[in-house]
C-alpha cells in the first residue's frame, strides 16, 4: 500500500515529499520580541490551513524549529534531551561555521507564491520580534539533481524508517514526535566542478552521475562523499537521518549551491557525518566534495511536535517568579506524514516525494 499522500495543510510535517518550491527562513529574535514570539506559535496552524483551503493542491508544509538559546528565552521547564548550540568544525582545509539562529521556518509547497504567502504572513504578525537573517528560496532541479548534476537523495529513508530516523521516540517522552534539525547553506564553485571529468566528479560523490548507481564498496574512494556519509555504530547498525534539502541560485550574485537541511531523532549522527566530512576519518582525509562546495552558515535546530505549537511550555519568567500558570493538558499525538518514494544521490541530499 502506497504511502498516504501529505495534509494540504500539515504543520510540523518532518517526515514529508519533497515539493517544486522550498522557502527557508533563519531569525534571530529581537531584545524583547520573546512574547510576540510565543504569542504567534498557535496561529502557524491556522495561518497554514487559510492557505491550504484556498490552494488545496499545493502541499504546503510547515516546520518551525528553535535554537538551543531562542529555547531558553521563549520556554520555562524541561529542554529537549540533545538540544545544544551547533558545533563549528575546523579541519585542516575546510570550516563548517556556526552562524546565528534562533527560529527556523522551513516551508515547501508545490508553489513558491504560496511559501512566500506563509511567510509573510506570518512574519507580519511578528511585526518586528524576528530580524531574518538567512533566507533561501530553492527549487526542484530537472530529474531530481543539485546543480553540480547529480540525482540527489536516493539514499533517503522511507516509511518506518523515515519516521525512525528523524523522530524523537520514547526516550525523551516530554519531546516524542520532535525533530533536531541541522541546517547548512553550501556554495558551490561550478567553474572548479565542471573542469573535473565526469569519471573524476564520479569519484568524488561515489557515484555514477547519469545513472545514478552507487560505486561497490570495495570501488569507492575513502575520501569520497558517499563513504564519509555512512554512519555505523560498532554492533554494525548504519544510523541515518532525513534529507529534505533543495538547490539555490542566483545569477545577478554569481551563488548557486544547495541548502542541506537534515532532519535526526538524535543530532549526534548528524554530527558524526559532518566530523566524518570536515574533520575526516580517520583524521585528516576530508570529504573531497568541500574542495568545490563551502559551507557558509550552521545552526542546530529542535522542530517540537504540532501539538507542542497549540499549547507551549510557560515562559521562562514563570518558572523563575514561581508562579503556577494552568496546566496544560496532554497533547493528543498524531500520526507524523509519511514519507514518499525515494529519487536522488547525495547524502547531503535532498528528501523527496511520496507515491502519487
Amino acid at each position: 500500500m502506497p504511502d498516504a499522500v501529505p495534509d494540504p495543510v500539515a504543520v510540523q510535517p518532518v517526515v514529508a515529499p519533497l515539493t517544486n518550491a522550498a522557502l527557508f527562513l533563519v531569525g534571530t529574535i529581537e531584545p524583547g520580541g520573546e512574547d510576540a514570539v510565543r504569542e504567534v506559535l498557535p496561529d502557524l496552524a491556522a495561518v497554514a490551513r487559510s492557505l491550504g483551503f484556498r490552494y488545496p493542491d499545493a502541499g504546503l508544509a510547515c516546520v518551525t524549529g528553535f535554537g538551543s538559546a531562542a529555547w531558553d528565552r521563549l520556554f520555562g521547564g524541561e529542554r529537549p534531551a540533545h538540544l545544544h548550540p551547533f558545533p563549528e568544525l575546523r579541519g585542516r582545509l575546510h570550516h563548517a561555521p556556526a552562524t546565528p539562529g534562533d527560529v527556523l521556518l522551513h516551508i515547501r509547497a508545490e508553489r513558491m507564491d504560496v511559501c512566500y504567502e506563509w511567510a509573510a504572513q506570518l512574519l507580519a504578525k511578528l511585526g518586528g520580534a524576528l530580524r531574518i537573517v538567512d533566507e533561501t528560496h530553492s527549487f526542484r532541479y530537472l530529474d531530481h539533481r543539485d546543480l553540480l548534476g547529480f540525482v540527489d537523495g536516493t539514499e533517503n529513508p522511507v516509511g518506518d524508517d523515515a519516521r525512525s530516523a528523524a523522530l524523537v521516540g520514547a526516550e525523551d517522552p516530554e519531546f516524542e514526535g520532535g525533530s533536531y534539525v541541522v541546517v547548512q547553506k553550501y556554495l558551490h564553485d561550478l567553474t572548479s566542478w565542471n573542469a573535473l571529468s565526469v569519471e573524476e566528479q564520479e569519484r568524488v560523490i561515489g557515484r555514477t552521475k547519469f545513472d545514478d548507481v552507487e560505486f561497490p564498496d570495495e570501488e569507492k574512494p575513502a575520501d569520497s562523499h558517499l563513504a564519509l556519509n555512512t554512519i555505523t555504530d560498532p554492533d554494525g547498525t548504519e544510523r541515518d537521518i532525513l534529507r529534505a534539502n533543495m538547490p539555490f541560485g542566483n545569477f545577478g550574485q554569481g551563488e548557486f549551491g544547495t541548502y542541506f537541511i537534515g532532519y535526526a531523532a538524535d543530532p549526534d549522527v548528524t554530527e558524526r557525518m559532518l566530523r566524518n566530512m570536515f574533520l575526516g576519518d580517520p583524521p585528516g582525509t576530508h570529504d573531497r566534495i568541500l574542495d568545490f562546495s563551502t559551507a557558509v552558515t550552521g545552526t542546530l535546530f529542535f522542530a517540537p511536535h504540532a501539538d507542542f505549537l497549540d499549547a507551549p511550555l510557560p515562559p521562562p519568567a514563570l518558572i523563575r517568579t514561581g508562579d503556577r500558570p494552568e496546566p496544560v493538558p496532554a497533547p493528543v499525538r498524531q500520526e507524523p506524514v509519511p514519507a514518499g518514494s525515494d529519487h536522488g544521490s547525495l547524502r547531503i541530499g535532498s528528501l523527496q516525494e511520496s507515491a502519487q
